[in-house]
């Protein structure tokens, strides 16, 4: 599995001849999105920085969209989402937490989460984390001390932090207790590799 940043929260997930991405960037947002194909798209909140998954249907590869809470299975990809009432940009909102299997590596991906407080049934699906996507800047997502908070009660093998400044990332470091990692252009990764984590933060560049 290749896991790389394409800006905001968008990251691309490689696995053989499958593709998937997170919260794909519209061409309405201020951010610049990607341009690649997609099999499946996952889209947590309705806002051009995150709903952009029609524009990721590009060559042979055309998207199906996920953009709501449900079970889904498209191919070797096994998906539920849950439904969490949020506030972005002054708007109530509904944030989708996507958690995602395939190739035995269980994902899960917060979205624009705005509260470490999640239900306490959704909490009880999210067990066994691999790898776990938080945003952790502040503003109308988990600012450091939820996103720390949570990202320990998940306990997940391996954390992706997004929706940041440097300061936020900076801070982050400083209340999980560990030094500043240096960031890497991809992530490859396999079941095996996971294993033989725990709590490790690992930080992509876009």
């Amino acid at each position: 599995m290749i896991i790389t940043h394409h800006g905001g929260q968008c990251f691309k997930v490689s696995f053989g001849d499958t593709t998937l991405v997170f919260d794909p960037i519209s061409k309405k947002s201020k951010l610049t999105g990607a341009r690649f194909g997609a099999d499946v798209a996952f889209v947590s909140l309705n806002h051009p920085d995150f709903n952009g998954a029609g524009e990721m249907s590009y060559g042979t590869k055309e998207a199906f969209v996920i953009d709501g809470p449900g079970e889904y299975e498209v191919g070797e990809v096994t998906t539920r989402g849950y439904g969490v009432p949020t506030t972005y940009e002054n708007v109530a909102r509904y944030n989708t937490i996507y958690q995602v299997t395939l190739e035995g590596i269980n994902i899960v991906f917060l979205g624009a989460l705005g509260s470490e407080v999640i239900d306490s049934k959704i909490l009880g699906e999210l067990d066994d984390i691999d790898i776990l996507f938080i945003p952790i800047g502040g503003g109308d997502v988990l600012d450091v001390p939820a996103a720390s908070k949570l990202a320990t009660k998940f306990e997940a093998k391996c954390i992706i932090p997004m929706h940041y400044s440097d300061a936020a990332l900076k801070a982050f470091f400083k209340e999980e207790g560990i030094d500043p990692v240096k960031p890497i252009d991809k992530l490859t990764i396999k079941k095996k590799d996971l294993a033989e984590m725990e709590g490790e933060i690992v930080v992509l560049s876009s």
